[in-house]
């Protein structure tokens, strides 16, 4: 699924190169995960303005509207003058006089949806429940570990669950706790105020690492380019149970937590 890096890699890659553009028309495939909420013509002849990012959201500021993407479980999009014809699983194409905004998503699990602005109900609700940034100044250590004694459920759900901080998926979770040395399973409210400040450094530089090599290309990522992420390769624990951890040489250990993989090293990540 892309995560964090991967949204904000797709965001650099396209933002410049379609800021200034105006829509000529949108051509829609089979049903999204949440529909767009107004007539495709209504977008013919805005202004894209630029491209923010909201955790995994990218919000497309129009001259006369909001169009927020997201990748869902598989998407991945492309900005190019010359496409090909749409293929099986090519669903959303912004036709544009500088190019085409392509989504292609296999599992269909993301969305392009439009609103009036930021204060919208449609964009409140994906967009108010989530938490601070990790890479912007609000992400403050000690507001961190004050929200986490807040939280009993495990670390990693809570990292997962994007209302404490957002945008910390499961591969960087998981790459974060060993950074940090804590177990997943450790209930969030048990973290000491110097385990805290250690999770709280380590999620912003995995995801700084990360975004400095492109996101992770695990099955079919690629920027808008086209191009592919390559921090998997720097994984210490994720996607390498029974391989030996980097640092100890103990065999990396998985378990499921909420239906999602985690992966920890036993020996330097203590309960």
């Amino acid at each position: 699924m892309p995560e964090l890096p991967e949204v904000e890699v797709t965001r650099q890659s396209f933002a410049d190169r379609i800021a200034g553009a105006r829509v000529t028309g949108l051509r829609l495939g089979l049903p999204l995960r949440w529909s767009l909420g107004c007539e495709g013509a209504r977008l013919a002849g805005q202004t894209v303005l630029g491209v923010r990012r909201r955790g995994k959201y990218l919000l497309m500021d129009l001259s006369e509207g909001l169009l927020l993407w997201h990748l869902g479980m598989s998407g991945s999009l492309r900005f190019d003058t010359t496409l090909p014809a749409p293929g099986k699983h090519d669903h959303v194409d912004l036709l544009t006089d500088r190019g085409v905004l392509r989504l292609h998503d296999p599992r269909r699990f993301g969305a392009v949806v439009f609103a009036l602005d930021e204060d919208d109900p449609v964009a409140v609700k994906l967009l108010g429940g989530l938490g601070v940034e990790p890479l912007g100044l609000g992400f403050d250590p000690q507001a961190f570990h004050a929200a986490l004694r807040k939280r009993r459920a495990p670390i990693k759900q809570v990292l997962l669950a994007g209302d404490v901080v957002v945008g910390v998926g499961n591969i960087y979770a998981s790459e974060a706790l060993f950074a940090a040395g804590i177990r997943p399973t450790r209930r969030a409210h048990l973290l000491t105020r110097p385990q805290a400040q250690r999770l709280h450094a380590a999620v912003r530089d995995v995801l700084a690492r990360a975004l400095a090599l492109g996101g992770s290309t695990l099955k079919d990522f690629k920027n808008a380019h086209g191009e592919s992420g390559y921090f998997q390769m720097d994984a210490m624990v994720y996607d390498r149970a029974g391989l030996p951890c980097r640092v100890c040489g103990t065999p990396i250990k998985t378990l499921r937590q909420g239906q999602r993989s985690t992966f920890y090293c036993p020996q330097c990540q203590k309960p």
